[in-house]
């Protein structure tokens, strides 16, 4: 066993890019700002009558969100169909070839594991018939010092492998261990992968030729991932088309536009001076993965997609679902605060498209799971009284807009899905997409727990685990 201390040997992350804290200090003066004008606006309309109604404010604040789901469905929509035709990286078997083995670069994979003594001996497996030469490789097991389970369950080894013991410290996390692993690494690229992972075994050589073949500014390479057990029940479905959607066609659109890639937490490859330089992970943002891929653009560098499929578990209970899913949205609006602070400076470092993206990708997108419930109920109100209730707060424009955004865009998201399940041949999923509303309920009840969880100090950088090996071959 190795336990390592602490080294300067990586620039640490700037505070202001740092999720140690919720919100900066300007932002926590804007925030109090703001609610103090809208109190005092209340009062002064309440005591005067002079000001804008509560009638009209509801009527600007409907309107307002009903842009926000107009611009967050067209861009989504826009990434999706200009995924056709992005020139993703892509090779055949005969040029994997064409560097020879003694020629290869030290690569070395950093493989956090937490309580995952199920998966383990396959795990070991799989990594051991890597399509890499093993004097090559550098696989670094990260283990936290307390994991006694893990530790008990490691089976004898190859000699490519290596165990790291992460030192008890909070917070305790996935990025945390991985800047540990980051301060181990030889390998000239490395490459992260998950207890459960199924990476295709020529991934890596794919990913030295990748980088050989691009410019420098490529500092990262994200292979697609997909599951293995969509067909476990309706939930897999869901989960596996949506992974479909996103990692075969709207981030080959983001690709395509050369947008500000937000990563997958695996099989994505690195230049590893590059990941120094940044920094490593932040160890308090629980998207550690979204998170990196906006500092990479914010440094004027790129992430490019490869077609390279790594293979993961789907979650096929909702308990573990809605664990793990309220931690991804959590780490988005992390990422989202964290990138704000200072938004002339983040205009500027991404440039105007980039930015735009950026906040329909993490601020908009998430902004719009927490409210569809409000719209949701309001609109059962009008199918159980009418218009009585409602029809205050829905100008003619906005009441027409909130319709063809609720039907036609509804629609649309569930034609990608079902696009989404025909570019990976996940054909019997395409009518399970005709019940997808019921998974964005679900969403939205992750994404009120991920806020509860934020505003909760002893909770806001709690990594919450994901069990795998639920569901055998």
């Amino acid at each position: 066993m190795i336990l390592l201390a602490e080294s300067t040997s990586i620039a640490p992350i700037p505070d202001e890019l740092s999720a140690r804290r919720l919100l900066s200090r300007g932002q926590a003066i804007a925030g109090a700002v703001g609610l103090v004008l809208i109190a005092a606006g209340l009062a002064v309309r309440l005591i005067t009558g002079f000001g804008p109604s509560f009638t009209q404010v509801g009527q600007i604040a409907v309107g307002a969100v009903t842009a926000v789901y107009c611009a967050v469905i067209a861009f989504k929509l826009a990434m999706v169909f200009n995924a056709w035709g992005s020139p993703v990286i892509r090779f055949q078997d005969g040029d994997l070839r064409v560097i020879p083995d003694e020629a290869l670069p030290v690569y070395t994979v950093l493989v956090p594991l937490h309580r995952e003594s199920a998966v383990l001996p396959s795990l070991i497996d799989r990594l051991a018939h890597l399509d890499y030469p093993a004097g090559r490789l550098q696989i670094l097991l990260l283990i936290e010092e307390d994991d006694q389970e893990t530790q008990a369950a490691m089976p004898k080894l190859p000699p490519q492998f290596e165990i790291v013991v992460i030192p008890h410290s909070q917070p305790k996390t996935k990025p945390k261990a991985c800047n540990v692993g980051l301060r181990r690494a030889i390998g000239e690229f490395c490459v992260i992968y998950d207890a459960e992972d199924r990476p295709d075994p020529d991934q890596l050589r794919k990913a030295v030729l990748a980088f050989r073949t691009l410019p420098d500014r490529v500092v990262c390479v994200q292979a697609e991932l997909q599951y293995w057990n969509p067909w476990t029940n309706w939930l897999t479905q869901c989960f596996a088309a949506e992974y479909a959607t996103n990692f075969s066609l709207s981030l080959r659109g983001f690709d395509r536009h050369r947008l500000a890639i937000p990563l997958g937490g695996t099989s994505n490859h690195f230049r590893t001076d590059a990941l120094h330089a940044l920094g490593g992970w932040d160890p308090y943002n629980v998207t550690e993965d979204a998170d990196l891929g906006i500092r990479i653009a914010r440094r004027g560098w790129d992430v490019r997609m490869m077609i390279s499929v790594t293979e993961e578990e789907a979650n096929s209970r909702l308990g573990n679902w809605v664990k793990q899913r309220s931690r991804w949205i959590k780490g988005y609006i992390q990422t989202w605060l964290v990138h704000t602070r200072r938004p002339i400076k983040l205009w500027r470092e991404l440039g105007a498209r980039r930015f735009m993206a950026f906040h329909l990708t993490l601020g908009f997108s998430t902004f719009t799971t927490l409210v569809n419930p409000f719209f949701w109920a309001m609109t059962l109100l009008y199918f159980v009284t009418g218009t009585r209730y409602i029809e205050a707060l829905f100008p003619a424009a906005v009441l027409y807009a909130g319709v063809v955004t609720m039907i036609i865009g509804n629609f649309l998201m569930m034609y990608c899905l079902m696009t989404g399940c025909m570019e990976r041949g996940l054909h019997k999923a395409v009518r399970a997409m005709l019940t997808v509303p019921l998974y964005w309920g679900l969403m939205s009840l992750a994404a009120y727990k991920a806020v509860f969880q934020l505003l909760r100090p002893s909770r806001r950088h709690y990594w919450e685990l994901t069990e795998h090996g639920l569901v055998s071959e």
